[in-house]
């Protein structure tokens, strides 16, 4: 997988306050108020800042928890996992390993009813879909 290096100035040029605020600075959008939290479109589910490719539909599902979550990405050198104990806690990062930009969190061995018996709780902000294209019939 090839880096993508840029300067800060660089990425908050590229990206929204709120994306940088949680792709380059770590932070989390809300709750439930993500653009991909819901959604059931068959697709290929990018890194916003630099178009890595991260997770596939098929490996998404409803948690319940506010954000959208995957079971597993892509391929296992698509995301680098960092301990993270910020705010009291000692959580799992996944971060883009393309540009170290953040994702969210891995939450694993909590009985989730999925092949990996993980949870990645990753931003909305963090991810855009390419949706795949329909079947010619």
């Amino acid at each position: 997988m090839e880096k993508v290096e840029r300067t800060d100035a660089e990425w908050r040029e590229r990206l929204t306050p709120a994306e940088y605020a949680v792709l380059r600075q770590a932070g989390t959008e809300r709750a439930f108020t993500g653009e991909y939290t819901d959604t059931e479109t068959t697709g290929v589910y990018r890194c916003r800042a630099c178009g890595a490719e991260l997770f596939r539909s098929d490996a998404k599902f409803h948690s319940g928890c506010g954000w959208p979550s995957f079971y597993q990405p892509t391929a296992d050198d698509a995301v680098t996992l960092i301990e993270d104990r910020a705010h009291g806690m000692i959580r799992v990062e996944a971060r883009c390993a393309a540009c170290d930009s953040h994702l969210g969190h891995v939450f694993t061995g909590e009985g989730y009813a999925t092949p990996t018996d993980e949870r990645w709780c990753i931003n909305s902000v963090s991810l855009t879909l390419e949706p795949k294209e329909p079947a010619e019939g």
